[in-house]
């Protein structure tokens, strides 16, 4: 079946598309995975007796808990917001492909009747 240069060029955008989406999937894991990170880290604060130590660069320092625990809830709050505004871009990719793999789907249909 022979297909025209609009639809070949739906294709390859939609391609793009699905390329686009994956690369946000693979982020938004990569965000994910650090929030979990977080979330356990401030846990353990939480229950932490004692000396609080931080990691900075290759060396480990004392700190106070206050300030890991301000630290490790203001990192929490930007991938919690990274995961939101990815999920948004996502969405609105996925809505994309899906119209424009209904236009390839139609213009494909119309060559065969």
């Amino acid at each position: 079946m022979e297909v025209n240069k609009d639809t070949e060029n739906k294709i390859a955008q939609l391609q793009m598309l699905e390329q686009n989406i994956q690369n946000f999937l693979m982020q938004k894991q990569n965000f994910q995975t650090q929030l979990i990170e977080v979330d356990n880290a401030i846990e353990e604060i939480e229950k932490a007796k004692g000396k609080t130590y931080k990691i900075i660069g290759s060396i480990m320092v004392a700190s106070d808990k206050e300030n890991i625990n301000k630290d490790l809830h203001g990192k929490k709050e930007i991938l919690e917001l990274r995961i939101k505004n990815i999920e948004k871009q996502e969405n609105q990719l996925k809505e994309k492909a899906a119209n424009l793999q209904s236009d390839v789907l139609k213009q494909m249909k119309k060559k065969e009747d």
